[in-house]
């Protein structure tokens, strides 16, 4: 598994140029299934709309953009190409144009359609999916302080805490910090406090803060 960067949310943005009306819409997709359901969903929210150029990249590199009767090259591919220099994957992006009677010319559609594809990315957010370790360990009620306290010292996320005759505590960590944290548990527990590793998953991490 290795890390990948997307989209943290659903966002739209909007953008206008002499008169036509720019609504771009950009989610988090894992599937070419979900990249089209986000496309038909925005089609029928905005039924009276001339045209929906959509554009989207997937993990494994699978990649598509649509002029949707646009002059071909003008559309599809510069909003494909937001995503590309972002260095995107399982995202999607959808510029919808209401069309305002002033002709843009090749130049301007494309100008238009990255920008506004480009201030829904930046609206959305990028994240960046991490591979890390899920993980749970079990201590008293004495021990709970202090282990509560070093969790995210030492770069652990909480996902969950169960209290009942000892607290039962589930984290995610990246796994080059495995060792330091067991380390640390154990110096912290006299050994008595182990965590256990119960599998792997992606976990969403914002853009520069994965060290």
């Amino acid at each position: 598994m290795t890390e990948y960067k997307t989209l943290q949310r659903a966002a739209e943005a909007v953008f206008v140029e002499k008169k036509s009306r720019f609504i771009g819409a950009a989610a988090p997709v894992q599937t070419v299934e979900e990249a089209q359901a986000f496309l038909q969903d925005i089609r029928r929210r905005h039924f009276d709309a001339r045209h929906h150029v959509s554009a989207y990249v997937l993990r494994g590199g699978v990649q598509h953009c649509s002029d949707d009767g646009e002059p071909q090259g003008t559309a599809g591919v510069p909003t494909l190409n937001v995503l590309l220099k972002a260095g995107l994957s399982d995202a999607v992006v959808v510029v919808t144009r209401y069309f305002g009677g002033v002709l843009l010319g090749t130049g301007g559609l494309v100008r238009a359609y990255s920008h506004t594809a480009a201030l829904a990315v930046e609206a959305a957010g990028i994240a960046v999916m991490r591979p890390c370790l899920t993980l749970s360990l079990r201590c008293t009620y004495a021990q709970y302080g202090r282990v509560a306290a070093l969790l995210p010292e030492m770069g652990a996320f909480l996902d969950g805490e169960d209290f009942s005759d000892a607290v039962e505590i589930s984290f995610h960590l990246p796994g080059e910090k495995r060792d330091a944290l067991q380390k640390a548990l154990a110096d912290a527990t006299s050994g008595q406090v182990v965590p256990r590793v119960l599998g792997e998953a992606y976990f969403a991490l914002p853009a520069g803060k994965c060290e």
